[in-house]
């Protein structure tokens, strides 16, 4: 399987620090993940305090499995689950108390068997940094262009 990245969080945000965690699913979504159906547009995290504190990967969108029959009462965006360990999650709770801080979904992808999620602790970018990394990322595409024209 290829890793399904969100490139809309590496242009929206400015990605602090990375963390992966595991997903739980039902045995179709598995199947229809590996497959490469799977979109983290506009998908997030959250964390909810049933008795404990957990996160949630909100609005993921995971298609249903072509080859499975009818699913009575399946919902493609239903909050999934994320397996973290308990001193990862207080960490991450601790920075989240920061001002701007946000959690980002940033690719899912598989280890052997299970399918992981990469996310992100992320402060959102202004529209001037935006047009900036930009503005910075065209001038070094066009500096390569003209020295790869100038060894020929």
């Amino acid at each position: 399987m290829q890793a399904i990245s969100n490139k809309q969080a590496f242009f929206s945000y400015e990605i602090l620090e990375k963390f992966q965690a595991g997903l739980v699913l039902k045995g179709h979504e598995v199947k229809s993940i590996k497959n490469g159906q799977i979109s983290l547009k506009g998908a997030y995290i959250t964390i909810q305090n049933n008795p404990k504190p957990e996160l949630y990967l909100v609005k993921a969108h995971v298609a249903k499995y072509t080859k499975t029959g009818d699913i009575p009462d399946y919902d493609p965006e239903r909050p999934r689950k994320l397996l973290i360990t308990k001193n990862e999650l207080k960490a991450l709770i601790g920075k989240l108390e920061q001002k701007g801080l946000t959690i980002v979904p940033l690719k899912v992808y598989t280890e052997r068997t299970l399918v992981k999620l990469q996310f992100g602790l992320a402060r959102g970018k202004k529209l001037f940094e935006k047009k900036e990394q930009k503005k910075n990322k065209d001038v070094a595409k066009e500096i390569r262009r003209t020295l790869k024209y100038q060894r020929e």
